[in-house]
This record gives structure tokens, sequence and C-alpha cells, in this order.
């Protein structure tokens, strides 16, 4: 099951090749209440998401996650990610997560220490939510929380969230109301019909909830 982040704590997976850049903006983000995965690489953070890297399409979908991978399971609520990487830069680590259907959501950040405009507004127009100026300082990390929050009401609004938090929930009705049918069957088997019972009125004939 995946971990899920509390209002207080969010989960933040961080790239950057740099040994010295990845632990400052780690220990940013932890003295900030964070929880923080870093990683060396592109190709890391889309293994780590359990993203197809070579996939170029839209629809590339989580792959299968081996036992020694299983914090692949943990959910990420934020990138953020350098920009001047060898293999894959911070911009092509973006358009992978904007390309992805799953992951498109998940609010990007980008770091680089070359203030470039047309970097910059190359990576904000394909959908980075900031671009840092290094060294990261601790008011730019205070910057992410509504990015943030942004985020995870994108993510609770997704229909498929809903679908899914409706049917555990009517599962759970189904389920009690088949313990109170056969408690009555059990103590009023000639009282009446079971199809009378006012409970069964949350239902229609097919099973679907009344609304």
């Amino acid at each position: 099951m995946a971990a899920v982040a509390t209002e207080t704590q969010f989960h933040v997976l961080a790239v950057d090749d740099s040994l010295i850049d990845r632990k400052l903006i780690e220990r940013l983000l932890k003295t900030s209440s964070y929880q923080v995965t870093a990683v060396d690489s592109g190709r890391k953070a889309l293994e780590f998401l359990g993203l197809n890297g070579d996939d170029e399409h839209g629809d590339s979908s989580p792959s299968s996650v081996s036992p020694d991978h299983h914090h692949q399971h943990m959910e990420i609520n934020m990138i953020i990610t350098d920009y001047c990487m060898p293999g894959m830069t911070g911009y092509d680590l973006l358009k992978k997560i904007k390309e992805s259907k799953y992951f498109k959501d998940i609010p990007v950040v980008i770091m680089s220490s070359e203030n470039v405009p047309s970097r910059i507004n190359k990576c904000l127009e394909e959908g980075a939510e900031e671009f840092f100026l290094k060294p990261v300082q601790l008011s730019d990390v205070n910057k992410l929380r509504p990015h943030l929050m942004k985020g995870r009401c994108k993510e609770e609004d997704q229909p498929s969230s809903r679908g899914k938090l409706w049917r555990k929930l009517s599962t759970l009705l189904a389920e009690q109301d088949q313990d109170t049918t056969r408690a009555w069957k059990w103590c009023y088997p000639n009282s009446f019909p079971i199809s009378n019972l006012p409970f069964l009125n949350r239902f229609d004939t097919t099973g679907s909830k009344k609304i």
C-alpha cells in the first residue's frame, strides 16, 4: 500500500548529481519537516517512480516493482531537480513527468546555478512550478508548501480517486447489510419479506447507491 503523507509531512524526491548540492537541499527540506528521498540522476528518479525511462508516450505506466525496490511504493508529493545533469537534464525529467498520465500532477521544481532567462521560461512553460537559483535558501523551500497543497487537491479531485473511495464505501455498506439481513432472517424468518427491510432502500434494484 502506498504510504500516505500526512497533512504536516510531504514526501519530496530530490534529484541532483552534485553530492554537496544534494545534501544541502536534503537538509533544507528535512529542516522544513519534509520526508526526503535523494537520488543523483534523472534516470534514477524515473526508476524510483517506476517509470520506463525509454517510453516516450504519455501513457507510460509504472513498471513492475521488485522486492528490492519497495521504496517505489511510496507516494511522492513533489520532485525538485537540478537542471544541468549528465545523461538526462532536469528539463528532460520534467518533460517525462508531465507526459505521464500517472505523475503529471506532481509538482516539479527546477534548480540551477545559472540564471538563464530562456532556460527558466522553457521550464516554466513545460509545467515547472518554480525555478530556484543555487544555492537554494530556506526562503526558497518555504515557497514549496502552496504547490504541495495544490498538488494534493488535484490528486484528491481525480475521478479515479473518488471512484475508489466510493467503491470501498459501497463494499463496506454491502457487507454490513448482508450481516444485518442474516440477523433479521434468523430472528424473524416469517415476519415479512426481506426486501421490505428499511436499510435495503439505500440501493436500487441493481445494487447501486441511491442519491
